[in-house]
């Protein structure tokens, strides 16, 4: 039996991931159902992208992960499900999906499930609980739909380069509010080649790059590359985002020595 994941804006507070839960252990009661994150910011897919992307490859293959972002359907957006590094996902086609894949998909379904109820405001629980569930009985994906080719494009900001620099910007901020950009350390190390170099944003600078948040004294900022290999801003024991006043989408440029 599959394991189902749900990530959503829906927040903890309302009954939403509730009735998901249950219209599908209903239907399976013996299912496993994990949540990855329901505090993502409203209609935001880069943001659940970005943990989408870093959390599916951590589960077994077949797991189908519910997307339930941004999820009302148009002729330009449809929902589908999708086959993907051994893994399915469900949701609407607004961009997301190309923020999560690095490649093609293998098999991309336009969902063609009939509703009961009259309502078109919950598609997750009147489609997309559907479509899991029969995947997570080993039905083949095509019985969903019909069979599309491509998923909409949704473009990301890329880090801009010239010999001496790295300008990107911040794409995440965390539960502690340290400011993870989308500079890898890849592309740190392919422009630095080793050479000295110093991190600034706002009036803040940053002259190295430390393994740890506790190789600086507390409440001082450091630089680090996560475990995901980006760049990112902290303060040790501290809030980066509030103290030094770094906020999603700001620019942090890197400037290496001549």
């Amino acid at each position: 039996m599959s394991i189902i994941t749900l990530t959503s804006d829906w927040g903890l507070k309302d009954h939403y991931s509730g009735i998901i839960k249950g219209c599908i252990l209903s239907q399976i009661p013996d299912a496993t159902i994990t949540d990855i994150s329901h505090n993502i910011p409203p209609f935001d897919i880069e943001q659940a992208a970005f943990i989408i992307k870093r959390t599916y490859k951590y589960f077994p293959k077949n797991t189908i992960h519910i997307i339930a972002i941004n999820t009302t359907a148009s002729i330009k957006a449809p929902h589908l499900a999708i086959l993907y590094d051994g893994h399915y996902f469900i949701g609407a086609d607004n961009g997301i999906f190309s923020l999560i894949f690095k490649d093609a998909p293998e098999k991309i379904i336009e969902l063609e499930i009939f509703q009961k109820s009259d309502y078109f405001t919950f598609a997750e629980r009147d489609i997309f609980v559907e479509a899991a569930c029969h995947l997570a009985k080993g039905k083949p994906i095509e019985e969903l739909g019909k069979i599309k080719d491509k998923i909409n494009k949704k473009l990301l900001f890329e880090p801009v380069v010239d010999n001496d620099s790295i300008k990107g910007m911040v794409i995440y901020i965390d539960a502690y509010e340290n400011a993870i950009t989308n500079i890898t350390e890849t592309l740190f190390k392919k422009i630095g080649k080793g050479r000295q170099f110093k991190i600034l944003f706002g009036i803040e600078t940053i002259n190295k790059i430390h393994k740890s948040y506790s190789d600086v004294p507390k409440i001082e900022k450091t630089a680090v590359f996560n475990s995901s290999g980006l760049l990112e801003i902290a303060i040790n024991m501290a809030n980066a985002s509030s103290l030094l006043g770094l906020k999603y989408k700001d620019v942090v440029k890197i400037e290496f020595e001549n």
